[in-house]
């Protein structure tokens, strides 16, 4: 039976990624929502170390996971390298004596301990101490709790970690009161601004994609465009040059790798090279972000029988948060592109088949495990691949990213 893995970035002040909290779910079944934490932590470890690969799910970065108190008291933490994995401990844990001496054990061996739904109460405050990181829902915790909390643990070697951050605001709110890691989807958001505050270079390279995409796109139009932009050709003779294609001979100038690429893959990848380079004062994770959904959406298109549709998919991916990129509202940067109204419906909420795809992909982002189910349903997909081509997209990513942006 095949295991669900999500995964969601945990942020430090800069927006670089610090790590990543792995998210499980077994089949049908939300392991959480099930009394078995032992079963439910055991197949999060088994597999997301021995048959996904930690590094290709977290990059090298460590792995968040919620240990039950038996797992704690048994060790099993200790199987993996401090250095690769965040013990999670949630507030249902019963803090007896056993326990409290296996948390020592881990502090002493210089393991990472967070305090998940962390409540601050007397019975708790021997845990505390030992904490390294206290994650604060703020969602469900009152600004005045934030604050409290921020103001208790100022000067101490405990850090907060503000959880369900959804917006810019609340990632101000918490930068501001001294939290030092951040978690949630504030770092998609648009933080919109005036058109005539958008930094040049964005506004260039939106008249790039404008040209590329237009219906009747112009060959030599686009090969002047791009030859005229230092980084964007630098990047895409890296890129053909790279793994990612595998050519056997070199190509040595912008003309042949249009040529050789085609149309299609040409606007797929200077779109994804235009939008590495508006992303540059943005967290990395942006483009990443954007890129893993790029990718799972080409693979999904070509098992639902659109296989000659692919590359829109992965520019709806792709595209997706442009919106943040920009800093503008998604209708207004779509009115400029000229893209088929599919991808701009799917990408302003209407539905349409590219719609339930796109749906679906934010689904499996934020493991809402059921709207998986139900979009992997109306898409007639088996559902058991749609993890398969998660963890492919992630490292597709990853060879990319390497191959050509560092």
């Amino acid at each position: 039976m095949e295991v669900f893995v999500a995964r969601q970035p945990i942020f430090n002040s800069r927006q670089q990624v610090f790590a990543y909290e792995l998210l499980f779910r077994h089949g049908l079944e939300n392991y959480y929502s099930g009394t078995d934490g032992d079963l439910a932590t055991a197949r999060v470890i088994t597999d997301s170390f021995m048959l996904f690969g930690i590094e290709a799910l977290t990059g090298g970065k460590p792995a968040f996971i919620n240990f039950t108190a038996n797992m704690i008291k048994n060790e099993i933490p200790t199987i993996f390298p401090p250095e690769l994995v965040g013990v999670e401990i949630l507030e249902d844990v019963i803090l007896d004596e056993e326990i409290l001496y296996a948390c020592q054990k881990l502090k002493n061996s210089r393991y990472l301990l967070a305090l998940d739904d962390f409540v601050f109460d007397k019975e708790r405050a021997a845990l505390t101490e030992m904490a390294d990181i206290i994650k604060v829902d703020f969602l469900a915790t009152a600004k005045k709790d934030r604050a409290a909390l921020a103001e208790k643990f100022a000067g101490s070697r405990v850090k907060l970690l503000a959880e369900k951050v959804e917006t810019i605001d609340d990632f101000q709110n918490a930068l501001e009161l001294g939290y030092t890691y951040f978690q949630g989807y504030f770092f998609c958001r648009p933080h919109i601004v005036s058109r005539k505050d958008i930094p040049s270079h964005r506004l260039t390279y939106l008249r790039i994609l404008q040209e590329l995409h237009r219906t009747e796109p112009d060959f030599e139009h686009i090969t002047r465009i791009v030859t005229a932009d230092l980084s964007l050709s630098y990047k895409l003779l890296r890129l053909v040059n790279s793994a990612v294609f595998g050519f056997r001979s070199r190509i040595n100038s912008i003309k042949q790798a249009l040529v050789i690429l085609g149309l299609q893959e040409i606007q797929k990848w200077i779109t994804l090279l235009a939008l590495s380079s508006m992303g540059q004062e943005k967290p990395d994770e942006l483009i990443t972000h954007s890129v893993i959904r790029a990718r799972f959406g080409e693979l999904i298109a070509t098992i639902i029988g659109l296989q000659n549709r692919s590359s829109e998919f992965f520019l709806m991916g792709l595209l997706s948060l442009i919106d943040a990129f920009l800093d503008q509202p998604m209708q207004e940067i779509l009115a400029e592109l000229p893209l088929s109204n599919e991808i701009k419906d799917a990408l302003t909420g209407r539905m349409n088949l590219f719609g339930e795809v796109y749906r679906l992909i934010l689904a499996y982002e934020k493991a809402d495990w059921i709207q998986v189910n139900r979009y992997s349903s109306r898409l007639n997909l088996k559902e058991e691949k749609i993890p398969k081509f998660f963890l492919q997209s992630v490292q597709w990513a990853n060879q990319l990213f390497a191959s050509v942006f560092q």
